[in-house]
This record gives C-alpha cells, structure tokens and sequence, in this order.
C-alpha cells in the first residue's frame, strides 16, 4: 500500500502524523503524545463520561479511545516518537512484533526498557519483518493499557489481491473490545499492590472505546456503529485489549470466516461465534447478507475460573451494524450470546483452528533441544518489602509460573535487557528458572487437597537459551486456589500450538495428537481452564523476551518469566547498542 506524503501542524497535546514512503519500503511515522490524566490545561486531553458517571478525563494517546491505528507494510519502518505529558511513567509495547534486531523497542518496563517519566520522551524504532494480519500497541506498565491502546494493521505489500485466502473484501473495519472502569485505573492497581488485594473488575465492556446501550443510562453517543453495504464482504480485524477478560464475540443474524490469528494466516474456519483472549487478535470476513436492518455487535466475557472468582460484570458490549438503507431508527437485532462459563463453546473455537501452510514461510520445527514442562496458576506469597499496607500477618495472593513468581527489577535499578547487553547481571535476575516444577502433584484436583503447596517465593529467574535452540513447552493450569484460562503471551515469538487438552498433561496419550503439519502460530495462547497447552518455538531473536499471563491482574501478581536468548554467530544475530535516547531509571 502506498501512503501519500502528508504532514499535519496540530494545536499542542494533539498526535503529529507523518508518513513518508519509498518505491519499495515505507518509513511510517508517528509522535504520541501520552496526555495527562488530570491536567486539563492540554489541548487534546479525551473528556468522556460513560455509564451515568460525571464527565472526567482519562490517560490517552492524542485523547483517543482507542488510540491512533498505526498501518504498515512488510518491510516497512515504523518510527513512533513518544512524549509522555502525563504525570505517570511509560512505555509502549508492540505487541506480536518480531523485534528482530531491534529488541530496546519492544517496551516491557525494566524488561527491556526503563520507563519513560513524565515530561520525558522517546523513540521507538522497529522493521516489519515477514508479518501481515492485526497486532496492536498498548502501555506495558500498571493498568495504563485500559486506556493506552490502539491497533497496528500489516498489509500485504501487494495489497488486498495479495490475501492468501480466496474471497477478497471489500472493505475493513477494526474491532477494540475493551473494558472500562468508572474509577483511575492507576489509582486501582496501586491500591492493589500495597495492599496485596486484588483490584475489583470493570463496570463495563467496550467497543471501540464505547460500552453500548444495553448498558443503563447509555446512551446513542455511547454507541459505536457501523455501516455496511447489502453482500459486501467486511475484514473485521478483531482485537481484545481487555485487561482481564477473554470475549465471546458475535453479530445478530450473520456468521464469520476466520482467516487469520495473532497476524497469522490460519485456514479458514466457518463460525457464529469467536472466542478471544486478552492480547489475541482474530481476522475474520463477515459477508453483509443479512435483510436490510439493524444488528448489535456483541461482546459478552467468558469466565473459566472454578470456582468463581471476585464478582464480574455479566453484562454485554454492543456495537451497532446498521445496513445502508436501512431507516436507522428500528431496535437492532441482538444475538443470543453463550453463557459466562460455556467452557466448550471457547474450547471449539480456540482448538480448532490450523494455520494456512504457505510457500516459504516458518513451519513447526520438527527437532527439539529443550522441553519445558511449565505450571502456571495462582497462589500465596508473603507481603514485599514495598507493600506498605499488606497485612504481614498472613499471606496474599500470586500467581507463579513453576512455583516462581516474577518480581520486575526495583525501580532506580537498571532494565534486563540493559544488563543482560552489559553482562552486569548480579543483584538484578538469575539464570536458574526451572524446566520442571519442584514437585510433581495432580494439578486439576480439588484445591483442598493440595493448600500445602500454594506458597510460592517471590524471584526474578530467566531461562537462558542458545541461538537457534528449539523450545517445547507444556503449560500447565494449577488449580492450587482456583483453576483457569490463562493467556499466555511470549515477546519476540510466534510460536505453534502443537496440542491442547483438559487435566493433567500426559505425554504417552498427548504426543500422538500434536499437529506436526499446520498448527496454530500464535503469540498468546489460552491455555484450557484445568487443562493444558504445548508450544514450539526456535529462539532465533537474542534479547531477553517476557512471557506473562495477559490478564494484567495475574501479572501483577506474578505470573511471568523471562527467555534470556544468547547472541548469534554475527553483528546481525546479536543484540545490538542501546539507542542514544534509550531512558535511564
């Protein structure tokens, strides 16, 4: 896709866009202007009032919710230069980009980076390296990404007649399910964490930055639309930005054709229904077929917890696919949504989809160097140095990975990646995450049975990797305090879902159904509640790369760990110098 030059002169607090472009490959860029949450003095801040609530101001890109879409081409640059105006550190994350050579821009705070502090700035650099689908950006620190997000679109450089799948639309639009809290989320994950509770979950779901008229006291400006031309076929780019929520998604009276994953090609998969996780994105063609009318758009959560967790909202997202033609004023058609805890519908959807095999492009490594066997579920730990209002009489949640829960580099420390590049490591992580829990349980029993083992130490641990070295892992649901999905996001990968499954994994019964000839390659995976996943991946990207638990309130609790990947035999194969305006904790 060829971008025409433009350059825009906006009043202070507004985004600047910039794209320039080159016969083959394009430089696409932006300045993102992080505006205070409180500051309304900025021009741009995004006022907003949502679900009855007075009118306030939220911490947003440019005041937008969601934030600008960045769109690129294989083979581009995309140069996005930061400025934090708001009173808060931050960092961005490219979530799904390769980061191949670039691995200071991938945004992690004290992972890769430090964080950018208010009135600081930043620009983050990286190529577009053999990737079309959806991704999307987000901040990668506290709870800021319920309002910092925004997506990132790659284009097949030939255009949409380059889409490997045979209907080609007509027309896209892009989907941001979200989930929205009346109150300062910053304000929520601190109280959090110094307390050592949980922070309580979202008043409502969202689309597109709106919640939609089924909730009480919205209203038509809370309701985003579309509008569709009768047997025109849509590209839905559907991402779930939702920090604690997988999504059953659906349009009253039509039907999807998945045509891609986590920017993925996948063959196409006929559906009613899509199931998505926090940090997923889904492609899927929606043919306007319907009699001429109106239809909600609707987001409803999935919640896998048994038993139940803190109180939800069992409420529904809605958006409006309104046909040209139509008179606009008839009550849409709503579609009959799963209920909250339909374990099957999710597991269909999110097991049954295979990747589309093209010529030249990665497949599943067939030989393995390391296999991992790796426990991820909540827990106890005791009360940090830091968690100033934590009853240290008595232990509070984690959440572990392997019976280790990761604790971020203290602040004024210095970034992991910055001491994995200067090889002054002591003090800050060490090289022994383990490939095996440290005791072997019936994982999925009843949490009586095993309240003996939910401790769980509080540790920075990586798993150091060669070059090229190929990794199979078994992630495996613990049900020590509660048993759930959780969406597994690696850094810097793709990597293929080999297999999926209820229980305890078992390795005679699981080998013989891994899918050897075109899985799934995904970035983030659900892991089934109570059940089990197994990835492959070769680490041919040094740096050090974050795999975490994308429900943010699971991160914070623990449910991490880092990939330590050595350099390669060239300058090309190896973590190159930080940038000059790389921040300094």
């Amino acid at each position: 896709m060829a971008w025409p030059r433009s350059s825009l002169v906006l009043p202070f607090g507004l985004i600047a866009l910039v794209f320039a472009c080159v016969a083959q490959a394009s430089i696409v860029e932006h300045t993102f202007n992080v505006i205070d949450e409180y500051n309304t003095m900025l021009v741009g801040n995004l006022s907003i009032s949502q679900l009855c609530q007075p009118p306030r101001i939220i911490t947003a890109v440019n005041g937008q919710l969601p934030g600008p879409a960045i769109h690129a081409s294989d083979g581009d640059t995309v140069v996005v230069h930061l400025v934090n105006q708001s009173p808060y550190n931050v960092t961005i994350h490219w979530h799904g980009i390769f980061q191949r050579g670039t691995p200071w821009a991938d945004g992690p705070t004290m992972v890769t980076q430090c964080p950018v502090k208010p009135g600081g700035n930043y620009t983050y650099r990286f190529n577009v390296t053999e990737q079309e689908g959806t991704l999307w950006w987000h901040a990668h620190i506290s709870y800021l990404r319920a309002t910092v997000y925004g997506a990132l679109v790659l284009r097949p450089r030939g255009g949409t007649e380059a889409y490997p799948f045979p209907t080609k639309p007509d027309r896209e639009e892009t989907v941001i399910l979200g989930e929205w809290w009346n109150d300062n989320v910053y304000d929520l994950e601190q109280l959090a964490f110094l307390t050592g509770f949980t922070a309580r979950n979202a008043d409502a779901y969202t689309i597109n930055g709106k919640p939609g008229d089924l909730y009480n006291c919205s209203n038509a400006d809370q309701t985003y639309k579309f509008q569709v031309q009768s047997n025109e076929t849509y590209l839905l780019r559907i991402i779930n930005a939702a920090l604690n929520t997988p999504l059953f998604f659906k349009v009253a009276n039509h039907s999807f054709n998945v045509v891609g994953v986590d920017a993925a090609y996948t063959t196409p998969y006929d559906t009613d229904v899509v199931v998505i996780a926090p940090g997923q994105t889904v492609d899927a063609l929606m043919v306007a077929g319907a009699t001429v009318g109106r239809y909600y758009m609707a987001a409803s959560p999935y919640d896998s917890a048994i038993p139940q967790g803190p109180p939800f909202s069992e409420t529904t997202a809605t958006a409006v696919v309104e046909y040209i033609g139509s008179e606009g004023e008839e009550t849409p058609v709503l579609p009959s949504r799963p209920d909250y805890n339909d374990t099957a519908t999710a597991f269909r959807f999110l097991s049954n989809l295979t990747a589309l095999v093209l010529q030249d492009k990665p497949t599943v490594p067939l030989s393995v160097d390391t296999r991992m066997f790796v426990t991820v579920g909540l827990g106890v730990s005791d009360c940090q140095p830091r968690q100033v209002l934590c009853n240290r009489s008595t232990t509070v949640f984690s959440s572990s990975m392997n019976n280790n829960s990761f604790v971020l580099p203290a602040p004024g420390a210095v970034s992991m990646l910055q001491a994995h590049y200067s090889n002054a490591t002591a003090g800050l992580y060490t090289r022994d995450f383990p490939d095996q829990p440290p005791v072997i349980f019936d994982y999925t029993a009843d949490a009586s049975d095993t309240a003996m083992l939910q401790y769980t130490p509080k540790s920075t641990k990586v798993k150091t990797l060669r070059y090229n070295e190929t990794v199979e892992m078994v992630l495996q649901n613990t049900r020590l305090i509660a048993k759930e999905s959780h969406p597994m996001h690696l850094h810097g990968y793709n990597f293929f879902v080999l297999a999926q499954g209820f229980g305890n994994y078992d390795e005679a019964t699981a080998t013989p159904q891994f899918n050897l000839v075109n899985p799934q390659e995904r970035n983030t995976v659900a892991v089934p509640t109570g059940g089990w996943a197994v990835i492959r991946f070769l680490a041919n990207n040094p740096g050090m790369w974050f795999m975490h638990c994308h429900f943010d309130a699971h991160l914070d609790l623990g449910l991490g760990m880092v990939f330590e990947v050595q350099d390669g035999p060239t300058a090309e194969t190896s973590v190159p110098p930080p940038p000059a305006d790389l921040p300094h904790c």
